[in-house]
């Protein structure tokens, strides 16, 4: 645990709160690895307060991060229509209210 806390605070630092890649650059599970690191460095509650606030400013980014990457792969999903034989025979947009 104290290496997760230790990576979480080697990504950011109290002045900027955004050392390491840019979270615009990040893959999901990129984002989600370095998100759930600042999660547990917070929750153990051994960061100083300045660097606290640094670190959940950078996990608000990846979590922001994390929510537009879902969002654009639930718009690429797509529902398939099959026959009565189970076949493939139309592909319509996702649409998450039917």
């Amino acid at each position: 645990m104290a290496d997760l806390e230790a990576d979480a605070a080697a990504k950011t630092s109290a002045g900027t709160g955004s050392k390491g890649p840019d979270v615009k650059t990040l893959s999901f599970e990129q984002a989600l690895e370095e998100l759930e690191s600042i999660v547990t460095s917070l929750e153990a509650g051994n960061v100083p307060l300045e660097q606290s606030i640094a670190i959940y400013e950078r996990g608000e980014a990846l979590k922001a991060r994390c929510e537009a990457l879902l969002r654009a792969a639930e718009a690429r999903v797509e529902t398939i229509t099959t026959d009565t034989d189970g076949r493939a025979v139309d592909a319509l947009p996702f649409d998450p209210h039917d």
